[in-house]
């Protein structure tokens, strides 16, 4: 049976080669990196004790540097297992979870057609080529000189010449027994019921054949060399083989060249992605002619998780990148995303390459924005924020942007980067980009602008002796219903130096059930406590929080809400509590206010008086303030 080679692809790009050869194989863990889907092993077709056989997911290929073998899926299983190639198949179509396809005598008879047409594509470049060093293809050689293309890179990319005839190519193909329906169902030729008789699609143009993921050519483009022609580029009309939105120029070129921790460079235009290739960046590809498609965006994600999409330096396109952004957006996902770079005004990257050398587009790439800075940009960009209406307007804008990401935790970080982009924006200009280290061993950073909620508030303006009891409680009942901040703070959480013994006890309590429990387990950390000693304790401290303001306590509030109330009162309780057992160093405070004489050295020297104080004098087991577990409802 003879399988379709779309078929084919399809299984091979849904199952990554290591998933195949992973069951067979033990992976070296020195020398792989599974993240970038490079893998190594002592090779299973010849005895070894050193790693020498390599295989990439990127490329579905594998390769022994030992003894030779190499292949891909089906290979594998037929040369290591001895399966026929059509058992192969069907173990990789299983493993791919696609049904295999019904023997169709109808489809076996069109691949078979679809085999002949791509003889029919090899013939039409040859004579492409062929024109291109005749008398006749002068025009053409002189423009490719012109543009600063080799001899080598000319031939390396197949270019050639399609000469002003209407029947050149056409009569060449016939004289070499190619029928007529061959000849259109590769369109090469205009037909139709209203052309008598058919002619050339190509005519007096410097001619790219376009190749398919396997390197067979299944189009081309042309570029005119005439000014009075209406297209400048003009590409090969759909067809059985090609599908314009479908195909990436130099696509299988650029994967090879990629190496292996390198990228993909997507640029505009077949002349950009040869001028790049001869300037020695050969793995860059271009749409054909168009804005990139969802298709092409997923053909790039197979090569790499970060493609550099690099735009013109003018405003169309910027347009261009602001177009792409959009349609990626949606679909980005953990090591699934792009850098943009964006070129000098003016110039393309086959100008700049000419004009500066390789190092100046090399700049380019080094310098390219990530997704979220290049949005963040588009967004903000010569606007005007100067009332409370436009700043929310903004926020807006910024929260529709990120809520179309579908990954749920991409969209989660994202919504809270651009809060954060947005609250420094909107910051007083002498408090922006002041982020400070966090005390002792504590990782991350604290932001010096703390934006309260309600009940934050009320924590700030609460009494010296019950105001330490209070935001530790508020700390752990957040960790509480809310475990997916562990993810993040997990190690704050664990040092937090906490006063009270209930406090400590329900800490250890959260603790001990995320160590213990699995990813789906999680969900369930709330009703454990409740079930537990502590839920009395905690059902009471919960309810009065809530009652306080503090409804970030409550299980189904959003956790970018929670996530800034866990932050805020963090901060809170790093200024007003003791740190570990130490208050700041009052004598260096005194120091600094004499020396600069600021506002903020004075209120952090009266807060950590404040502390001190608290500290010397802690609330006694019957003062009604306490708020532990005595049975009266704590107040502010």
């Amino acid at each position: 049976m003879r399988f379709p080679d779309s078929f084919l692809d399809e299984i091979r790009d849904r199952v990554p080669i290591s998933a195949v050869i992973g069951q067979r194989v033990a992976w070296e863990r020195k020398k792989t990196n599974a993240s970038k889907g490079d893998w190594w092993a002592c090779c299973p077709f010849h005895g070894e004790k050193t790693p020498s056989f390599h295989c990439e997911d990127r490329k579905g290929r594998y390769h022994c540097f030992g003894c030779g073998v190499s292949g891909d899926h089906f290979r594998f299983l037929t040369e290591l297992d001895g399966m026929s190639f059509p058992e192969a198949v069907e173990r990789i179509a299983e493993m791919a979870g696609v049904p295999m396809p019904a023997r169709d005598p109808e489809a076996e008879k069109r691949e078979e057609q679809r085999a002949s047409l791509y003889d029919v594509m090899e013939l039409a470049t040859k004579f492409f080529e062929e024109k291109l060093q005749a008398a006749e293809g002068a025009r053409a050689r002189a423009y490719l000189r012109e543009r600063g293309l080799t001899l080598a890179t000319q031939r390396e990319f197949r270019l050639g010449y399609a000469p002003e005839s209407r029947n050149a190519l056409k009569e060449f193909l016939a004289g070499k027994g190619v029928a007529k329906e061959q000849i259109e169902a590769c369109g090469l030729v205009r037909h139709g019921p209203d052309i008598p008789v058919s002619y050339d699609w190509f005519r007096d143009r410097v001619m790219f054949p376009i190749p398919n993921s396997k390197g067979r050519i299944i189009a081309f483009g042309g570029r005119a060399l005439s000014p009075d022609q209406p297209a400048k580029y003009m590409n090969s009309p759909d067809t059985e083989l090609f599908h314009k939105g479908n195909v990436l120029y130099n696509f299988a070129r650029a994967r090879k060249a990629q190496g292996r921790d390198g990228t993909v460079i997507a640029v505009e235009g077949y002349m950009d992605v040869i001028a790049l290739s001869q300037a020695g960046f050969g793995n860059a590809v271009a749409p054909l002619g168009t804005a990139l498609t969802e298709n092409q965006v997923e053909l790039l994600w197979r090569m790499t998780g970060e493609p550099v999409l690099c735009f013109d330096g003018d405003q169309a396109g910027l347009r261009a990148a602001w177009r792409a952004a959009d349609l990626i957006l949606p679909a980005i996902q953990p090591g699934r995303t792009a850098r943009f770079a964006l070129l000098p005004e003016g110039q393309d990257p086959d100008d700049l390459v000419r004009a500066s050398g390789p190092e100046a587009f090399r700049k380019v790439l080094e310098e390219a924005l990530p997704l979220a800075d290049l949005l963040w940009t588009r967004e903000t960009q010569g606007g005007v924020f100067d009332t409370p209406e436009r700043r929310a307007e903004l926020e807006k804008r910024l929260r529709d942007l990120t809520g179309r990401i579908r990954d749920e935790a991409v969209r989660r970080h994202y919504n809270q980067a651009m809060r954060e982009r947005a609250y420094e924006f909107f910051a007083p200009a002498d408090r922006r980009g002041k982020w400070r280290q966090g005390g002792g061993e504590r990782k991350g950073f604290r932001r010096e602008t703390v934006h309260e909620t309600p009940g934050l508030a009320r924590w700030r303006q609460s009494r010296p002796a019950d105001a330490p009891l209070k935001r530790e409680r508020l700390i752990v009942a957040l960790a509480a219903n809310h475990p997916e901040l562990l993810d993040e703070f997990h190690d704050v959480f664990e040092r937090l130096a906490l006063s009270g013994p209930e406090e400590q006890r329900l800490r250890a309590a959260v603790l001990h059930f995320l160590g213990e429990a699995t990813e789906a387990d999680k969900a369930e950390l709330r009703a454990h406590i409740l079930a537990s000693d502590l839920g009395d304790y905690f059902g009471r401290i919960e309810y009065e929080l809530v009652a306080l303001g503090d409804w970030q306590v409550k299980p189904d509030a959003d956790i970018l809400d929670v996530r800034d109330a866990f932050l805020n009162i963090l901060d809170l309780h790093n200024e007003f509590g003791l740190r570990n057992g130490n208050v700041e160093n009052m004598q260096e405070l005194w120091l600094r206010l004499i020396e600069e004489g600021d506002e903020e050295t004075a209120e952090r020297l009266m807060r950590a008086q404040t502390a001190e104080t608290a500290g010397r004098h802690p609330p006694q087991a019957g003062d009604e303030n306490t708020g532990r577990a005595s049975g009266r409802k704590a107040r502010n």
